[in-house]
């Protein structure tokens, strides 16, 4: 980003049509408004009208990644007369579907290229038409757009206003390949690593990224120094306990983890509906409870053996202590 700052308009718009749709988007994005302008001004006219549309939506919708919609039919047009079109259209763009629309832009129909090829030159598109097709809204995230193609798999969604206007394409692989990103980035949000720090991340950015999320973890940690300072006084007297801080912060910390992760997939996945807040939080804590146990008794076996081996005359309260 920071070379391309030092560049001209011309060369940034170039650069930006050389990458992919979803990318060039998030780099036009982050430049300022009057730059951003000018930028779009060096772009082909019919590129800039639809990435100015695109950024009309917010981050992270169908709306940043649709396309321009081609291979538009009236329901009058003829197989002939839309075959002829099609040869056409596909020098210029890489065609999956035809949409057959009506006067006011409305999609009504979805043309498969099997049925055209298959169908009489003579046949209208309206009469071989998949009717009330599919179609995706442009302020729909793309999370709840995953969802709603999971069991689809089309290499092509429509996607119309709320009037139901076709107003652009949104191919599904650049929809799984955004989903993708974020599902990359949530491993790193754990500890603090935000999801733009890339292994061709500058080191001060990377270093502006991490540090703070290690001053916030520093003092939590600091917390817990002070809550087994508490009990400084009793690990003095019982040394043995001082071997299983550790083991106990592990245990306890994985544990958290565990949880965290599953709450996180089912954010990602949709499992986690509305209201169902409690019963998550209900599961976690007995799953907790039910681990603490198991692991505990295995805990209090290994303190009770170490602290035996050590001629500890409290072996068994040190035992019941650490389960």
């Amino acid at each position: 980003m920071q070379l391309l700052l030092e560049q001209s308009d011309q060369i940034i718009a170039e650069v930006l049509l050389a990458l992919n749709h979803g990318l060039a988007l998030k780099t036009l994005a982050r430049f300022k408004k009057d730059r951003k302008k000018a930028i779009l001004a060096a772009l082909p006219s019919s590129r800039s009208e639809q990435w100015t549309l695109n950024l009309h939506y917010p981050m992270n919708t169908v709306g940043r990644l649709m396309e321009k919609p081609v291979g538009i039919f009236a329901p009058d047009v003829t197989v002939k007369q839309a075959v002829e079109q099609l040869r056409k259209m596909v020098k210029e763009a890489f065609i999956t579907y035809g949409y057959v629309t009506d006067q006011q832009g409305k999609l009504r129909g979805v043309l498969v290229m099997r049925d055209v090829l298959l169908a009489s030159p003579s046949q209208r598109v309206s009469e071989i038409m998949l009717k009330d097709p599919f179609s995706l809204a442009p302020r729909m995230s793309v999370q709840d757009a995953i969802r709603g193609v999971w069991n689809k798999h089309f290499p092509v969604y429509p996607v119309c206003d709320e009037e139901g206007k076709l107003i652009g394409l949104a191919r599904g692989y650049a929809l799984f390949e955004e989903q993708n990103t974020r599902i990359s980035a949530q491993a790193g949000a754990m500890v603090g690593v935000e999801k733009g720090d890339r292994l061709s991340t500058p080191w001060f950015r990377s270093f502006k990224f991490r540090h703070p999320w290690l001053q916030i973890n520093l003092l939590t940690a600091f917390l817990a120094a002070a809550v087994v300072g508490t009990f400084e006084e009793t690990i003095g007297q019982v040394v043995v306990l001082a071997a299983f801080l550790p083991v106990l912060a592990g245990q306890s910390g994985n544990t958290g983890c565990q949880a965290l992760a599953v709450a996180l997939r089912g954010l990602t996945l949709g499992d986690l509906k509305k209201d169902k807040e409690n019963f998550l939080l209900t599961k976690e804590a007995w799953l907790g409870f039910l681990n603490g146990t198991f692991v505990g008794v295995v805990a209090a076996l290994g303190m009770y053996a170490y602290a035996a081996s050590q001629a500890h005359p409290q072996a068994p309260m040190l035992a019941f202590v650490v389960f």
